[in-house]
């Protein structure tokens, strides 16, 4: 897929992050960029920014991503990329022994459930609905192109940490249906790839001490670092680019494994 303005992408979590870079540079290629956040006040600086459009979506509210896609169509028609980079993270263990009482309690359902609704239901709600307007459009390459969907996992899909029980299976979800959702596409020409990214300068990471982030950077083979947000975004166009790449998951994490804890 050839990037130009008569290209729309949707990119939620636009806001900040991986996110944020990747709108930026889509927008630089002269894509018409919409930014799906709840951080309202960020995100309307970044689509002022970019010359984007903002909509204020929770991606795990049905309801929600239908106004926002109402509102990007709107504004710079029928998207062509969705970049999925929406998600929280959390930390408890599958059963933990209280101080206090020496009880063991179980994992708080409501908190699985809250990372399973925003990270793989989110995920799968914005980019099954954007696929159902890209088959139903003209194909914008000759190969009969008509979009493509990038998903953003986590390394922790495949080798998560102790505590990390619910945000690992929310992007295992995402990992799990890759595959299934290009086959089920790919008579429409419409591609789906996920990125796995290692550890990177998120705002989440950042607001660590300065320590920290350099004992977690030192954990990576090459380069011994956190990884940048642009190069998150450069891969995500060159996935957007290479219509050879597809069903795809593709660890960005310069060789790391990550241990038990």
């Amino acid at each position: 897929m050839k990037l130009s303005s008569s290209i729309a992408a949707v990119v939620t979590g636009g806001a900040s992050g991986l996110g944020e870079a990747t709108a930026r540079e889509l927008a630089s290629q002269g894509v018409k960029v919409a930014i799906f956040d709840l951080q309202e006040e960020k995100g309307e600086a970044v689509a002022a920014d970019i010359g984007g459009v903002f909509c204020n979506v929770n991606v795990s509210d049905e309801d929600s991503v239908n106004a926002g896609f109402e509102k990007a169509r709107a504004a710079h028609g029928q998207e062509r990329i969705c970049v999925n980079c929406a998600g929280i993270g959390d930390a408890q263990k599958t059963a933990t022994r209280k101080k206090d009482s020496g009880e063991y309690v179980a994992h708080s359902l409501d908190r699985y459930k809250r990372v399973i609704n925003v990270n793989l239901i989110g995920t799968f709600n914005v980019l099954s609905k954007s696929a159902a307007g890209m088959i139903a459009a003209e194909p914008v390459t000759e190969d009969g192109e008509r979009g493509v969907i990038i998903n953003t996992g986590s390394v922790a899909a495949q080798d998560g940490q102790i505590g990390q029980v619910a945000y690992s299976a929310s992007k295992g979800g995402i990992v799990g249906m890759t595959l299934p959702i290009a086959r089920d596409l790919s008579r429409n020409g419409v591609r789906c790839n996920t990125i796995l990214p290692g550890i990177f300068e998120t705002p989440m990471m950042m607001a660590a001490p300065q320590n920290v982030r350099d004992a977690l950077g030192a954990m990576v083979p090459f380069p011994s670092r956190l990884g940048l947000p642009p190069e998150y975004a450069a891969l995500a166009r060159h996935i957007c680019e290479n219509s050879m790449l597809n069903g795809e998951v593709i660890r960005l994490d310069g060789a790391i494994r990550m241990q038990p804890r």
